[in-house]
């Protein structure tokens, strides 16, 4: 799909709320958020310029930002993007969806690109990766992060019959796709991504709440 995905989604950058009320850490933050800043240490420390993609209320935004990054948020949902903007006016932030146009200054202009508990919310997920992909130097830093699913995982869903509360069908804007590392790894690669790993965070081994993929961009 090359440029479908904001002709087929009803839910436009202008006009999607996600409900967002303030800017503290969600619960994904507390788990996601320390070996994202581990990861970013070893693979490219601060200064270097960042973009998260689906910021949300711009919570991390605004933790990488002190950190020394330069950093823009983007998101779909004006009302996170409104409230993170009031209050951490030391980051960009901007309503844009990862369906829209790159815009042309915006091209190749990030050393990283972050996005974090957002794939899994997105009809055509592969448009991430190929945002991704342009906004980022050649070289450039990708971490992705997404709810891990494996064979101990899915089947202890299955015993527990915990499949209604995770797939969270009753939830408006929630979660829509499930990816395995492989199925992650697949659309990575397809963007022009390599050098790939994964990391796994919260709960118990074979049990993670979420698994982060970093990759590099072509040169």
């Amino acid at each position: 799909m090359a440029n479908g995905g904001s002709e087929n989604t009803e839910m436009k950058a202008e006009n999607f709320s996600y409900g967002w009320s303030d800017t503290n850490a969600a619960e994904s933050h507390d788990v996601i958020m320390p070996m994202v800043l581990r990861i970013l240490e070893q693979e490219r420390p601060a200064p270097a310029s960042l973009v998260d993609l689906g910021c949300g209320n711009g919570y991390a935004a605004s933790v990488l930002a002190r950190r020394g990054y330069a950093v823009v948020g983007l998101d779909a949902s004006g009302d996170g993007v409104n409230l993170a903007a009031k209050s951490f006016p030391g980051v960009e932030f901007g309503v844009s969806s990862v369906y829209d146009p790159c815009p042309p200054g915006r091209l190749g202009k990030f050393d990283v690109v972050l996005s974090t508990e957002v794939i899994e919310h997105l009809y055509y997920p592969r448009e991430l990766f190929r945002r991704a992909h342009e906004m980022l130097r050649p070289g450039g830093l990708l971490i992705v992060s997404t709810p891990y699913h494996g064979y101990v995982k899915n089947m202890a869903l299955s015993i527990l019959n915990g499949w209604d509360r995770h797939f969270t069908a009753d939830w408006d804007g929630g979660h829509i796709k499930f990816f395995s590392p492989t199925t992650l790894a697949k659309m990575a690669l397809e963007a022009g991504f390599g050098n790939l790993k994964f990391r796994n965070v919260g709960r118990v081994p074979y049990l993670w709440k979420s698994m982060i993929l970093v990759g590099r961009k072509g040169i």
